[in-house]
């Protein structure tokens, strides 16, 4: 081995040592805002201040403050507080008295859109809430094209990995005990993988950059010079950097490897281990730019999401590899598979079953309560990736028991070889429906990916006692001899909204009893807020207040106190669509 060969093995493996950026990205939540949302104010304020659960990118923020007549009242454009990192401040002109809405869309530094609308009044006496002209406040990185876009990542990252150890570790023997076979197929597969996850990575950072800077994608005079300016953009042009990283240390294991030989030489040793830690480093900068960097602990959950992605790596990409070698053995492929397969389903035993575990870990941690899976979007989209999970795990469950062994018995000379020939056929089909159902996982990934972990603000709502929305309210819940009759109207948000509950007893209504009612955002962390509702009729308590700030997801609890009765805590879960 020459000089430069070895320098180019130790860069590789030094290249991918120091390849891991340090870098963490989540969703941005509206925490606190000043003046506080549907408050009233006795002196104008001279600048609005929001404050999120993360830095966000002025740059890319939007702040409207206008009056009724829809008059900008804004003095300036949004800028990063000088003592808190999580604070926009946008000045204002001089305020008269009466209400005003604040329209907000900051970019998360995963480069999720949020918006959001709140309005609060300059008093003494602003007089009733208008009814403002808002702008549309529903808006997610669950969009199709990005949706696609990152499931294509997410597909050829995996695969590119799990090709690499299957080629390199798993059917390396192939070549040794089946005279005639060439893993050639499988190294062009992991240069196939690599070479599309180098094009799409920053076709979508182009995509999702163009979104949350309000541009069309194909204004790349534009929008390429922005990819640096939010955390996002910068951790896929890490995730960039570590894949071509990735691919260049691969190559150049895969060229020094020879199958043929029982030992690895040390150069080719050198290269392969280099080759893994960089890879390890591409799935770990994956799990960097999802929820488990922002949840805690936090090490624990990076190592369970580290985990999780390289267990499904191994998996799919094998699978992957498998079709491939199928494929390119041609007369020899039932003696390859014989060799290839056992050594899989094993390797895959394993994959699955931390795949499980590190899910099971992740979803405790994520999930504060079981009512999540069924209550949130974030919960619903996990069932649906269980969904594709569980049919893959029926398939591989029967590769593992029944088709594997037989596989394996054809080296032993125990089944004859047509009975191997039909393994191999029947291996074919039951592959090709797992990388089916697979792929289908992966896309419930990215769906997750896109969407706000539960807030834990749900495990302290205690028992639902109903769901209802979107749209107009009126349900009814009986509970300890009472009658309750709700009506939320027009039950949208970021407007004012009517908020009824008619209380009676046998028949009659209950008179003089203290209603509050309690409003919690269920789709991310943000402040509770909480009115009382007085009596407008004989044991009908109504109150119209700006409560849903955003669209999405809300607990709405009320605490009813009825005379000379225990008091009533009532739960409903409500979708406020803008």
């Amino acid at each position: 081995m020459t000089r430069a060969r070895r320098l180019l093995v130790l860069f590789l493996v030094a290249g991918a040592a120091l390849a891991v950026p340090a870098a963490a990205f989540a969703h941005a939540a509206l925490l606190a805002t000043s003046p506080s949302a549907s408050r009233i104010v006795n002196v104008p304020p001279k600048e609005v201040r929001l404050t999120y659960s993360e830095p966000v990118e002025p740059r890319f923020a939007i702040v409207s403050v206008t009056d009724p007549a829809a008059n900008q009242v804004t003095d300036g454009p949004p800028e990063r507080s000088p003592t808190n990192p999580d604070q926009l401040v946008v000045p204002l002109k001089k305020l008269e008295q009466g209400w005003y809405l604040v329209y907000w869309r900051v970019i998360s530094a995963d480069g999720h859109p949020v918006r959001g609308a709140f309005t609060f009044a300059v008093g003494p006496n602003p007089g009733p809430a208008p009814q403002f002209v808002i702008p549309s406040i529903s808006e997610t990185a669950a969009t199709p094209g990005l949706l696609v876009a990152r499931w294509i990542v997410y597909l050829l990252t995996m695969a590119a990995v799990g090709l690499f150890v299957l080629r390199m570790l798993i059917a390396q023997p192939v070549v040794r005990r089946v005279p005639g076979v060439s893993l050639r197929a499988l190294a062009i597969a992991f240069w196939v993988a690599t070479g599309a996850a180098l094009i799409a990575i920053p076709i979508y950072l182009d995509m999702a950059t163009a979104k949350f800077a309000l541009r069309s994608a194909f204004d790349l005079g534009d929008v390429v010079p922005l990819f640096g300016d939010s955390a996002f953009g910068r951790g896929y042009l890490r995730l960039e950097l570590v894949m071509a990283l990735f691919a260049l240390a691969g190559g150049v294991a895969i060229w020094l490897d020879r199958p043929e030989r029982e030992r690895r030489p040390t150069a080719a040793l050198l290269a392969f281990i280099g080759a893994l830690a960089a890879g390890g480093s591409l799935l770990f900068v994956q799990s960097l730019s999802g929820h488990a960097a922002q949840t805690s602990p936090r090490w624990l959950t990076l190592l369970l999401d580290w985990a999780h992605f390289a267990a499904g790596s191994i998996w799919i990409g094998g699978l992957v590899g498998l079709l491939v070698l199928w494929v390119s053995s041609g007369a020899l492929r039932v003696g390859a598979l014989a060799v290839c397969v056992p050594r899989f389903s094993r390797v895959a035993l394993v994959s699955v079953l931390v795949l499980v575990g590190t899910g099971i870990g992740a979803s405790l941690i994520q999930f504060p309560t079981f009512d999540s899976l069924w209550d949130t979007s974030y919960g619903k989209s996990l069932v649906l990736k269980l969904c594709f999970l569980g049919g893959t795990l029926a398939i591989a469950w029967f590769n593992f028991w029944r088709t594997a062994p037989t596989l394996d018995r054809v080296r032993s000379g125990s089944v004859s070889d047509s009975q191997g020939s039909s393994a191999a056929s029947v291996l074919r089909v039951l592959v090709g429906g797992e990388v089916i159902l697979l792929v289908g996982a992966v896309f419930g990934a990215s769906l997750l990916t896109s969407l706000p972990p539960p807030p834990k603000a749900l495990a302290n709502l205690g028992e639902v006692n109903a769901h209802v929305g979107p749209g107009p309210v009126r349900t009814v819940v009986t509970k300890n001899g009472y009658r309750l009759e709700f009506t939320f109207s027009p039950n949208r948000a970021a407007v004012p909204n009517t908020f009824s509950v008619a209380i009676t007893k046998d028949g009659k209504p209950v008179r003089g009893a203290d209603v509050t009612a309690k409003f919690t955002m269920l789709d991310m962390e943000m402040g509770q807020l909480a009115y009382s509702l007085p009596e407008r009729e004989p044991g009908v308590f109504r109150r119209s207040a700006p409560a849903l700030v955003m669209v999405g997801h809300w607990g709405i609890g009320f605490d009813i106190r009825p005379p000379g009765g225990p008091p009533l805590d009532v739960l409903l879960t409500d979708k406020a669509n803008g």
